[in-house]
């Protein structure tokens, strides 16, 4: 799900000097990487070398050996570290790379969600050969958590099954909200938070409270079964009209 690879990470990363340096100097210059920055991704990268911008929410130095420094990051996604160390060592006048990175969070995914495959290869067998699936429930968690951080849109039984075919979410279907911008990536959900869609907001959240009609959101990808719940294409309070 992109959704989840494009939100915010954590890092843990340790940048290596290339020559001797006063230790508040360089958290100086560290520091003054917090915030928009502009990067260009390196040579070795999947993507295009174009120069663009990125968000450094955060920037820590945690500890300071010799010419190792070892720093936690937390970024707006496609922030490359090696970049950065690079750019940091240029700009200080030190020079520097990357010497180790661990990404430890991607959304709301951290360090305490990892499961090795050997674990989940043990849930499974046990799912499969002794009936006992509390291994395996511990292991897989519902698709609706990856949807967390995500601005909601709650919506009646009867606008579900037109969306799960692919219609756009109109405003009479629409039963509660949290705050979002137009154009804003947003979930679309039933009043048992089941994840229905994730689509792009058509208006935001002030005007969809003045309106009772038209398109709230686009339908981008389905992710409820198809006539899970009945249909009731072309009622009155129906959510594709």
């Amino acid at each position: 799900m992109h959704y989840v690879s494009r939100s915010t990470k954590e890092y843990v990363c340790v940048m290596q000097v290339h020559s001797d340096f006063e230790k508040e100097s360089l958290k100086s210059w560290i520091m003054k990487f917090k915030g928009k920055i502009y990067q260009r991704p390196p040579v070795r990268s999947s993507v295009s070398r174009k120069l663009r911008t990125r968000k450094i929410y955060d920037i820590e130095v945690t500890e300071i050996e010799d010419r190792l420094v070892l720093m936690k990051v937390i970024s707006e996604h496609g922030t490359y570290m090696r970049k950065l160390c690079h750019d940091i060592g240029i700009l200080s006048g030190y020079g520097a790379h990357m010497r180790e990175l661990r990404r430890t969070r991607t959304g709301i995914f951290d360090e305490r969600n990892l499961v090795t495959m050997h674990e989940f290869s043990e849930a499974v067998y046990m799912w499969k050969n002794c009936k006992d699936e509390s291994f395996i429930r511990k292991i897989i968690m519902p698709m609706e958590i990856a949807t967390c951080g995500i601005p909601k849109i709650m919506v009646d039984n009867n606008a579900v099954s037109a969306i799960a075919y692919g219609a756009k979410l109109t405003a009479p279907g629409v039963v509660g909200f949290q705050q979002f911008k137009k154009d804003d990536v947003v979930c679309v959900i039933t009043t048992k938070g089941e994840l229905v869609s994730v689509g792009k907001a058509l208006m935001d959240y002030r005007r969809l409270a003045k309106v009772d009609k038209g398109e709230v959101a686009s339908t981008d990808r389905v992710f409820i079964d198809r006539d899970v719940y009945p249909k009731h294409w072309g009622d009155k309070d129906g959510g594709s009209s």
